[in-house]
């Protein structure tokens, strides 16, 4: 009989507020900060400092956990966010709704840069694998892809009327691309390192780029005309310059500023209107540069030709004074020429605690501030600081939530409602069930800990060689013990509750029990432990574990040895070696009858415990394996380790039944629930992981099937890539090309389509042989095929073709063999009668001749079908057009007459329905601001009048 086994799956993620791995962003409301953790996105509410929203895909079976990392973000000027990832795809997501409305595949590398047009009809990414991708967000396509740059795309922005892109890279060179004909129209050399960060001001007059270079760079935007033109920004050059310049040369440079810091730009942003410039760099300091407007720039241009002008005098004699005069005249006249040190004048210099990652100016600006910046920091922070006209504050810090380095050790409580975990600063108390963070508590350096019995104190080892006592329920630590002299590295709850016993690196191992003590001048009592006994190695000890039963101890040693002991003794019993590396974790099951043992030489090995024997090593991990745990009363077990990876064994058939991702770095710690249905990680990637047992069963020949197809597909994957790719791919100068990517999901419903042509044909090949047998007399009953659903041959492929995704047509169209290609097109013709089917019949007419143009061409009988299709088409194209264009006419037409009729300007009512909302918010702030006023004053007057009456 095959057994089944209970599956476990990812239920839920907690602890990480901001990862620095993607940059953050406001809204387009600024009530709202938009923060990825890891593969989610935070929805944080700044006022409040509470997460209102998270976006998490939907877990699939061909994506793994690990690479769905977010990398970069970009919300538009509505409700939509879109986010990018590690493995190249980038998602659509409703910000109201909390849902995901399309996923685009188009890169091959991680999604580096997003950004939306104006309008947020347009999409623009770059990625690591160089080409850009330009999407129709609303029809769900990419459009076209650009080529040019030679490594990562690091930053892009649309420019003039989102007519043109300009694009940095790491390969030093700005590219600026007409989107219209699709070409690169102007590269940009000069910059010695990586371009890391580009941004325009609102108004579209500088260009500033960022880079590891020492100084900042700016370049004078020039607009193109109706007339086809340029014209150059006013403050950079005289009209009667403007014939002798070059027809495509859009930007051009216009100066540079020397940075304070040394470390490279990270990222340059302007606020919303334009007066300031935040400039980042890779460390803890932002550079903020106030931007002055045309008049206050002439008046410093004027008095710095001045200045120099009273300099050249006192220096020359008179007839280089005569001779400077007129030079400088000429300059300081009405019109005098501004420079880049004229218009950006350094205004202050935000630092930080830590090391910031990435920076987002709110849309917003308060009355007693110029703006409020937000930035998120290395060490799982997000900060907001309002920048004042003469210094910086913090307002508010979002810290709580999410501890500020790796989670060294999770620990559950007896009835499993409490999670206790520890880091190099902190212990937080968290409901497992919800996520919710109940208590944060400063500490040193914990390494291990454990819930006392009854679950009201919790007790620490530190790496400083103390034990922390904590009162879980306010929050406190009661008492602190100089327990070893070396780090405490284990902790082990003794079976009969009483005490515990602690493993320390200064090579000892000590018994403690538990004692209530009141100390001189309080009230209450609070838990404490005294030493009882001590146990002496000969090396420093890893690990502590008490058998179940109480009989044994178990110690693993530096040695890479685990030492078993009587527990009553203090005997020795047994030495397990084997293990080429120290064990890092161990665990024995509740019978008592197997220990296993995980090591840094990546193995487990399954020990019996009346003899001392090794029953089985498994390979377990591709790197040092870091917790093991047994499911109670059973002989499952899991491991996890420096891989990333968790992993679910039977102890008895020394198989693997399951293999979880999920976690982005190496995992450090495991705790595993008193009742085996679920299981809590810690990891270096600052999150804690939650795993449920579900009820639905697997079987493990099922499980190793699905483990050798992910390895036949990896395999194929890189044998394409690798052995049929060229290896150094260098694109055309400014070539384009499709946006999409061949993926599983455009396979499989290029299979789909061919299926439903095949079982079409099928069934019209039937109806001919029904209708034969009809004209010959031999009257029978047609029965259609079931499977088709009833439907006709025409509708169930266009069925298949209408289920295929916008973004994946192109790719899925590409991988039909040229046969069913012609029959595909054979449909059309009768598909293009629905008017509601134009806009896909179009697009698969004109994608299907291009790709199989010259054998079209050459296929005689394709002719007369290409001629009528071409006859057809434009027509049912141009009625949907003109369709769409009364509806329009009509829809101002209406606003109009709503207009006339009313005194009231016609607005859109989402509009004015957030104006109306705004207004009362402001309203109801006024009032709660004159009721403390006159609280206040009712106070003032009564103390005054108290100093009267005294």
């Amino acid at each position: 009989m095959v057994k089944a086994y209970l599956r476990y799956e990812p239920a839920a993620s907690f602890g990480v507020i901001v990862s620095g791995e993607s940059n953050i962003a406001y809204d387009s409301s600024g009530k709202h900060l938009l923060a990825a953790a890891l593969e989610k996105i935070g929805i944080w509410h700044v006022r409040q400092g509470l997460c209102t929203k998270t976006l998490a895909p939907l877990p699939s079976s061909n994506s793994k956990g690990p690479s769905l990392a977010v990398t970069s973000m970009a919300s538009s000027s509505s409700s939509q966010i879109a986010s990018g990832y590690a493995e190249g795809s980038i998602r659509i997501w409703d910000s109201d709704k909390g849902i995901c409305e399309t996923t685009l595949n188009g890169h091959k590398g991680a999604v580096t840069a997003l950004r939306y047009n104006k309008l947020g009809s347009l999409l623009a990414s770059g990625s690591k694998d160089n080409d850009i991708i330009l999407w129709d967000v609303v029809g769900e396509t990419g459009l076209f892809r650009l080529r040019g740059h030679r490594d990562q795309v690091t930053d892009l922005v649309f420019l003039d009327s989102d007519k043109k892109l300009v694009t940095a890279s790491k390969d030093k060179f700005l590219r600026v691309w007409d989107l219209d004909t699709q070409h690169c129209m102007q590269i940009i050399s000069g910059h010695h390192t990586e371009i890391w960060s580009i941004d325009i001001d609102p108004e579209e007059r500088f260009l500033v780029t960022g880079s590891a270079d020492p100084e900042l760079r700016f370049y004078a935007i020039k607009h193109e005309l109706a007339d086809g033109q340029l014209i150059a920004n006013k403050n950079e050059t005289d009209v009667k310059d403007l014939p002798t310049e070059n027809k495509w040369e859009v930007l051009k440079s216009f100066g540079e500023i020397q940075r304070q810091s040394k470390d490279r730009i990270a990222t340059v942003r302007f606020n919303k209107s334009g007066n300031l410039l935040a400039c980042q760099v890779a460390g803890k300091t932002v550079e903020i540069f106030r931007v002055l407007d045309e008049s206050e720039s002439k008046r410093k241009a004027k008095r710095r030709i001045s200045r120099k002008k009273e300099k050249k005098s006192a220096k020359e004699g008179l007839e280089a004074t005569e001779k400077g005069e007129t030079n400088i005249g000429a300059e300081g006249g009405s019109n005098p020429v501004v420079t880049v040190l004229d218009i950006f004048k350094l205004h202050q210099t935000l630092r930080a605690g830590k090391k910031i990652s990435s920076i987002s100016f709110s849309p917003l600006t308060s009355k007693n501030s110029l703006a409020t910046l937000a930035l998120s920091l290395n060490n799982n922070l997000l900060e907001f600081h309002a920048i004042e006209s003469n210094s910086t504050s913090k307002l508010s810090a979002i810290e709580l939530q999410g501890h500020r380095a790796d989670v060294r050790s999770v620990t559950l409580s007896s009835d499993n409602t409490l999670l206790m975990s520890t880091s190099h600063s902190a212990i937080k108390i968290w409901n497992p069930t919800t996520g919710s963070c109940l208590r944060t508590i400063d500490s040193g350096y914990g390494l291990c800990g454990l819930f006392v019995p009854g679950n009201k104190y919790a007790v620490v080892g530190t790496k400083g060689g103390t034990l922390e006592f904590i009162d879980v329920r306010s929050g406190t630590c009661v008492e602190v013990v100089e327990a070893h002299g070396g780090s405490v590295q284990s902790i082990a709850l003794t079976p009969d509750g009483t005490g515990f016993l602690t493993g320390s690196a200064d090579h000892d191992i000590k018994f403690w029990e538990f004692q209530m003590v009141q100390k001189s001048g309080e009230g209450s009592k609070h838990l404490t432990a005294s030493p009882t006994s001590s146990l002496k190695m000969n090396d420093d000890v890893l690990v502590v574990a008490a058998s179940p039963d109480g009989k044994f101890i178990a110690v693993a040693l530096l040695d890479s040895t685990v030492k078993v002991f009587y527990m009553d003794s203090l005997k020795f019993f047994l030495s397990l070696y084997g293990h080429k590396l120290p064990v890092l974790c161990m665990d024995i099951s509740s019978d008592g009858d197997l220990l296993v043992s995980g090591s840094a030489d990546k193995n487990v090995k399954i020990w019996g415990l009346d003899f001392g024997d090794c029953h089985k090593s498994l390979f377990a991990h591709a790197d040092s394996v870091m917790g093991v745990k047994f499911v109670r009363n059973t002989h499952y077990f899991f491991t996890v380790g420096k891989d990333r990876l968790v992993k679910y064994w039977d102890a008895d058939k020394f198989e693997l039944l399951l293999t979880l991702e999920g976690h982005h770095a190496e995992v450090w710690c495991l705790a595993m629930s008193n009742r085996g249905d679920f299981i809590v990680t810690g990891s270096h990637d600052r999150s804690i992981r939650r795993w449920d047992r579900t009820d639905e069963p697997f079987f493990i020949e099922e499980e190793k099937e699905k483990r050798l197809e992910e390895m036949f597909e990896s395999d194929i994957d890189n044998a394409f890539e690798n052995k049929y790719g060229s290896k150094e791919e260098i694109p055309e100068e400014g070539a384009v090309a499709l946006a999409g990517k061949k993926t599983q999901e455009t396979l499989t419903a290029t299979d789909s389509i061919i299926e439903a042509l095949d079982m079409a044909d099928a069934e019209l090949k039937r109806i001919a042989e029904h209708e034969e047998d009809k004209s010959k007399g031999r009257v029978s009953e047609f029965r259609s095929n079931i499977l088709m659903l009833g439907q006709s041959p025409s509708d169930y492929v266009l069925r298949a073709l209408s289920s295929v995704h916008t973004n994946d047509l192109e790719q899925t169209l590409m991988a039909l063999p040229f046969s069913d290609a012609l029959d595909l097109l054979s449909y059309l013709e009768s598909w293009a009668s629905a008017i509601d089917k134009v806009e896909l019949v179009g697009r698969v007419a004109v994608l299907l001749v291009q790709l199989h143009h010259h054998q079209l061409v050459s296929t005689v009988s394709a002719r007369p079908l290409i001629t009528r299709l071409g006859d057809i088409l434009p027509a049912k194209v141009k009625g949907c057009k003109d369709i769409m264009g009364y509806n329009l006419a009509g829809m101002d037409h209406s606003t109009q007459l709503v207009s006339s009729r009313s005194d009231v300007v016609f607005r859109d009512e989402k509009t004015k329905l957030l104006e109306i909302r705004s207004h009362n918010a402001k309203r109801t702030e006024e009032r709660a601001d004159t009721k403390q006023e006159k609280k206040r004053k009712k106070k003032q007057k009564k103390s005054d009048g108290g100093h009267v009456w005294s």
